[in-house]
């Protein structure tokens, strides 16, 4: 029996990785492993318990203050000893995390096949996002399967060299976590202080946006929400000690702001869909927005998900501040804006792309 060796180590790769890993564990063919990095620990730990995914490896690589070269290192060292321990003979990673690199760099050292979930998204400025437009291109070096979520995805790969025969177009991950997410007769306390409200949903916390770009950010928003006294916001505020003091600083005094501590992922995507409208810098939200009609101000420069400019779902206004204070405003004051948005179709996937990547994985002659 061939075994599979998946890798993550943080919130938002949890959350697209674990229902692959659940749909591999159907399979009979396969010996299925798990190892986390614990890159992120708090955060991770609850998408891993939200899909009862148990790892048989942890390499606990989190500490106060880690920066990229923490863990980096961290995880070379210590990743070694599980690929010796498991022997796999493929290796799943996913998107763009130093998670995600430093476990494929390990790979090609051993010589061990890598399969990349979520292949081929670009920016081509190495920079934005930073570190992960860097990661997702070396990654792309070394794999051998290719999941690509698009075709547009796939396109980036054959531009790149890469043969056609290990490109799978797949759909995103992301769409299938939805499926097992979403309750139409959720509820929680934070969504009954806003009822009476339109909810915006705010999630900001890019390395490549820490100091003003954040600050510019912060203050849009801070300037509409004071024009309107019809909507109020909930900002789940990532860990980062930085993000939080520029949150407490430019938000803190707003009482239509309410900011708390980062949700699992269950009450996340129940936020999202009962939410009017979402402002972010992430990347996974504009891949679950646009499957429950959420229009999505994207806070960034560049995005690697141009497939949803393009369907119309989101619209990227970086971060300054008077564009992003513009654009907000449209959504809330044009209800034909907003509806243009709102009801664009999904580019990302129809919910079935475990099942696809699990199929091309199980039937490989390579495997």
């Amino acid at each position: 029996m061939k075994t599979i060796l998946i890798v993550f180590g943080t919130r938002p790769e949890a959350i697209k990785m674990c229902p692959l890993v659940n749909e591999l564990k159907e399979r009979r063919t396969v010996n299925v492993k798990v190892c986390v990095s614990g890159q992120h620990r708090e955060m991770l730990d609850s998408v891993l318990r939200v899909f009862n995914v148990v790892p048989d490896y942890d390499l606990s690589i989190m500490k106060s203050s880690q920066t990229l070269f923490d863990i980096t290192t961290n995880i070379l060292s210590k990743i070694k000893n599980v690929l010796d321990d498991c022997s796999p003979d493929v290796v799943l990673v996913h998107g763009d995390t130093t998670t995600t690199f430093a476990t494929a760099l390990a790979c090609f050292y051993a010589q061990i096949p890598v399969g990349h979930v979520e292949a081929g998204l670009r920016t081509y400025n190495v920079y934005s996002p930073y570190p992960e437009e860097f990661n997702r291109q070396a990654v792309s070096i070394i794999s051998e399967y290719n999941f690509a979520p698009t075709q547009l995805a796939k396109e980036n790969l054959l531009k790149e060299g890469k043969r056609a025969d290990c490109i799978y177009v797949t759909g995103n991950t992301a769409i299938d976590a939805l499926k097992t997410t979403i309750n139409p007769n959720y509820t929680h306390k934070d969504l009954d202080w806003c009822k009476d409200s339109k909810l915006i949903m705010i999630t900001a916390h890019r390395r490549e946006n820490l100091g003003q770009p954040m600050r510019n950010m912060f203050r849009a928003i801070r300037r509409v929400m004071n024009e309107h006294l019809d909507v109020k916001a909930i900002y789940p505020i990532h860990m980062n000690p930085m993000v939080r003091e520029i949150a407490r600083e430019e938000l803190g005094e707003c009482d239509r702001i309410k900011i708390i501590e980062p949700l699992d992922v269950v009450d996340f995507h129940n936020f999202l869909a009962q939410s009017y409208m979402i402002l972010t810098d992430s990347g996974g939200v504009q891949e679950e927005a646009p499957s429950l009609g959420k229009p999505v101000l994207v806070m960034r420069d560049t995005t690697e998900r141009p497939e949803g400019i393009k369907a119309g779902t989101l619209k990227l206004v970086g971060t300054n501040e008077d564009c992003i204070y513009k654009n907000f405003k449209i959504l809330l004051e044009d209800k034909q804006a907003y509806d243009r948005m709102s009801v664009a179709s999904n580019p990302y996937g129809d919910g079935y792309a475990c099942v696809r990547i699990a199929d091309i994985l199980t039937n490989s002659s390579n495997l």
